[in-house]
């Protein structure tokens, strides 16, 4: 039984930083997967934050506009994505998603991903 759970949230100034965590368990990285953090703002659709694929290649949304970082362990079992220089557009909820197989250019798209974390809230104030 694949599980995720985020950890790290938590309410910060504009300009602050966080790293989130996304403990992967049951969820083997041996073959081929990817793996992904997605938000989601009140009112709005979930979106596409960074990915990372078995391989290694990373994919940021424009909005990151380099100052979101996702990598993961040695072990390969957590995955992180920091986030520094937060704007108050950053609040969200944010989400990790994880699959098996290999993806290219949809890689942001939510209805890819077999399994999700329930999320960890990140607040930035101004």
């Amino acid at each position: 039984q694949v599980q995720l759970v985020e950890s790290g949230g938590g309410s910060v100034q504009a300009g602050g930083s966080l790293r989130l965590s996304c403990a992967a368990s049951g969820f083997t990285t041996r073959g081929y997967y990817y793996m992904s953090w997605f938000r989601q703002a009140p009112g709005k659709q979930r979106e596409g934050v960074a990915g990372i694929a078995s391989n290694g290649q990373r994919r940021y949304a424009d909005f990151v506009d380099g100052r979101f970082t996702i990598s993961r362990d040695n072990a390969k079992t957590t995955f992180y994505l920091q986030l520094n220089s937060l704007k108050p557009d950053d609040t969200a909820m944010y989400y990790c998603a994880a699959s098996y197989g290999t993806i290219l250019y949809e890689i942001f798209y939510p209805s890819r991903y077999a399994y999700w974390g329930r999320g960890t809230q990140v607040t930035v104030s101004s």
